[in-house]
């Protein structure tokens, strides 16, 4: 996934066809080091292709792909069950508010 994003990311910035050493720069520009092998493979398999292409017939493939269906048809049979219902969304509510306050345990993103 990282050469590939380092790949778009090169292309963004105008390169059309990034090479090994482009990408491998991008990469050690934020510690990794990059393997041969795989970078090699990708470059391989990117030669004489439009991106803009691939990524349109990705996104084409990923939209037959079911997703999140089930949690739709749970949360609408909640309000059936009576006066229950609400009291148990203020406690999630509040266990939720007290999850994300927690989230960061003294750790940013970037440390």
């Amino acid at each position: 996934m990282r050469y590939i994003a380092a790949y778009l990311l090169l292309q963004i910035g105008g390169n059309s066809s990034p090479s090994a050493s482009d990408i491998k720069k991008v990469l050690s520009s934020v510690g990794i080091e990059a393997e041969d092998e795989r970078l090699d493979k990708l470059l391989s398999e990117l030669a004489d292709k439009d991106i803009n292409e691939l990524i349109a017939e990705g996104s084409s493939k990923l939209s037959s792909v079911p997703s999140g269906g089930g949690a739709v048809a749970a949360s609408g049979a909640a309000p059936a069950a009576g006066g229950a219902a609400p009291a148990a969304e203020k406690e999630e509510e509040k266990e939720e508010e007290k999850e994300e306050s927690d989230d960061d345990m003294g750790f940013g993103l970037f440390d």
